[in-house]
């Protein structure tokens, strides 16, 4: 039913005609979509359709004060100005103000390529630091540059890092490409909280916000900058495809960066659609897509809204004929992110996808599913398809904040980054010319995909979440941390408690297995007794002892903060490490310059506590849980 109701779509002309208004956060135009938005919802068989609007804290560049950059003559005043060739485009909930300092060539800006800096004798503490797009997030680059103790950081794209196919389009050398620089997600003004009146409630703002400015630069003025750089050549793995520049580390001479965008509170109105579950109407599988863009966002955010306004059709249709789903559908569509596919998600999910890859056909190759596509290229799929969400995923909030299984698709071409993303040249013309004319078989394929997920999580009798993969995550992480081992027991340490807890999970999963499959199917109070204890398995990884308020991702394996495994893998890493100051890739604060025992035993025990509470949460019954710590 499902397929043959998609069939009758037309997303192309949706992904055409959106990718042609104007929809900034917050502008005339964006209020105008959103209206359209609700007015299709409310065209199909859906039983709610409401709109919740936020005033949110939102940056844009200052018109009468555009952000500049200048060379620094020898007294230390601005010199000749560098061209930022548009001034629109900017580094979202950037610091504002001027800085100088000498420039240094930082690689991806990554805490391992400032501590090889350091390593090499270039110093990146009061130097403004040039790095490249790309391997992590614009906020990473900022935040690492910051506690490094940078002044400021350019950001440019290297032709290096694009196809260099000269039948495909790419983007222009003086194209600079927008991204923000908030460590966290959703508004940083009301960090942990949904937006709300600041006149009504005392100020307070994230601790992701950075302290230093950051700005996106151009490919032609980066390799401006590069010529002027002295000091050691770099690795050669650092080297770019910038034409007549070297490639030094530096340092090289002066520069002024000002940085003057304007904060403003913004309305942004998410639209929701729901369709009730038969069974289970308070438990709710959630799609949503971003409808909004800076620029002309088709791959942005086009193809996104088009896809979830088809489903809303597609299953308001299919509902007419009969569908009735277990579990509520929730659409929403919110204001204010060779084709190969990858899907970062939590690791409930998993199996799943991999299950529906095999039911999807390839967009790219006739008689192929897209399981039998990536499996090809990809002996090791999971590994290679699978990743986990990152911070500036849109989906990273639901799982690592709320506690939500939560999954992103996108189509990787040639295993290049699609070259537009984030600019103003992010038009339906060039992704379809990037895809070789097959815009509308990929976006089909994806609908199917996302629409398949959405058949089976909200209409099997029981949920198809496979909650005993978390075991061999861990399992995966102990693997690392057994490496020190013997530098831990020296000390008079050990890490029984973790194995311990990871042990009570994977009987905790096996024993609610068995529970399964000896039930009987038709009893419901049964059913949804199990369905409760499954869904809410990811929730309980979320650290019960550290505030939301300073640490709103507690998730402890995607999260960021001390409680997190991947944070003291790192920590214990410096029994091993002469130490450098760097900042840990699960840690949000500056990590210590050596290995504290004190610090030690509280991260075990936050962290095997939360572990211990997920293995109790999933073995359900209260009288049979026994920890001996």
């Amino acid at each position: 039913m499902f397929l043959r109701h998609l069939g009758e779509g037309t997303l192309e002309d949706i992904i055409r005609h959106t990718s042609l208004r104007k929809r900034v956060a917050g502008s005339a135009g964006m209020a105008a979509l959103a209206q359209d938005v609700r007015t299709a919802l409310l065209r199909q068989k859906l039983d709610h359709v409401w709109t919740d609007t936020h005033y949110v804290g939102l940056q844009f560049p200052d018109k009468a004060h555009p952000n500049t950059l200048h060379w620094v003559d020898a007294a230390g005043r601005p010199g000749e100005q560098l061209p930022l060739e548009d001034p629109d485009v900017y580094c979202p909930y950037s610091a504002t103000g001027n800085v100088t300092g000498e420039l240094v060539y930082a690689h991806y800006g990554r805490p391992e390529d400032l501590q090889h800096l350091r390593a090499r004798g270039v110093e990146p503490t009061g130097r403004l630091l040039l790095v490249r797009l790309g391997l992590i997030s614009f906020a990473q680059k900022v935040a690492s540059a910051q506690e490094f103790g940078a002044r400021g950081v350019l950001i440019y794209p290297d032709p290096a890092d694009f196809s260099q196919d000269p039948h495909k389009p790419g983007l222009s050398s003086h194209r600079a490409v927008y991204g923000h620089v908030h460590l966290g997600t959703g508004d940083p003004y009301t960090p942990g909280f949904p937006s709300f009146n600041q006149t009504q409630f005392p100020p307070v703002q994230s601790s992701g916000l950075p302290r230093i400015p950051a700005q996106p630069i151009s490919a032609d003025t980066a390799s401006l900058l590069l010529r002027k750089l002295e000091g050691p050549v770099t690795p050669q793995e650092w080297q770019g495809r910038l034409p007549g520049s070297p490639y030094r580390l530096g340092p090289g001479p002066g520069l002024h960066l000002g940085v003057n965008n304007q904060r403003a509170s913004t309305p942004i109105s998410n639209i929701f659609g729901c369709i009730e579950g038969r069974s289970e109407p308070d438990h709710y599988v959630v799609i949503g897509a971003q409808r909004d863009a800076w620029g002309p966002g088709t791959a942005k955010s086009a193809v996104g809204t088009a896809i979830l306004l088809e489903l809303v059709r597609t299953f308001s249709s299919m509902v007419s004929n009969g569908f009735q789903p277990r579990r509520s559908l929730l659409f929403i569509s919110w204001d204010g992110g060779d084709d190969s596919f990858h899907a970062k998600t939590s690791p409930l999910l998993i199996s799943l996808i991999e299950n529906i890859l095999k039911q999807v056909d390839s967009p790219n190759r006739s008689g192929q599913t897209l399981y039998e596509q990536v499996a090809f290229s990809n002996h090791s799929w999971d590994a290679e398809v699978i990743q986990p969400l990152p911070m500036d995923s849109s989906a990273y909030s639901f799982t690592a904040f709320a506690g939500v299984p939560a999954v992103e698709f996108s189509f990787v071409e040639d295993g290049q980054a699609y070259p537009f993303l984030h600019t103003k040249d992010d038009t339906y013309e060039n992704l379809h010319k990037v895809l070789q004319g097959r815009l509308p078989a990929v976006a089909q394929a994806v609908a199917q995909l996302t629409g398949q997920l959405l058949i089976r999580l909200s209409h099997d009798h029981l949920l198809p979440l496979d909650f005993g993969r978390y075991g061999d995550v861990v399992l995966r992480h102990i693997g690392s941390l057994n490496e020190f081992s013997g530098d831990l027991k020296a000390r008079g340490l050990t890490l029984q408690w973790v194995y311990s807890a990871r042990g009570d999970y994977i009987r905790a999963a096996e024993k609610l297995r068995k529970e399964i499959y000896s039930s009987e199917e038709g009893d419901e109070r049964l059913t949804r007794m199990y369905n409760v204890r499954i869904m809410r398995v990811e929730f309980y990884f979320l650290s019960q002892y550290v505030s939301p308020a300073d640490s709103p991702f507690r998730h402890i394996f995607l999260g960021r903060g001390d409680h997190t495994l991947g944070a003291l893998l790192d920590h214990v890493r410096l029994l091993r490490s002469s130490g450098s100051g760097a900042l840990g890739a699960a840690s949000s604060r500056v990590a210590p310059l050596s290995f504290q025992e004190s610090r030690f035993r509280r991260q075990l025990a936050l962290l095997t506590w939360t572990l211990q509470g997920a293995a109790n949460a999933l073995s359900g019954d209260v009288w049979n849980i026994d920890n001996n710590f």
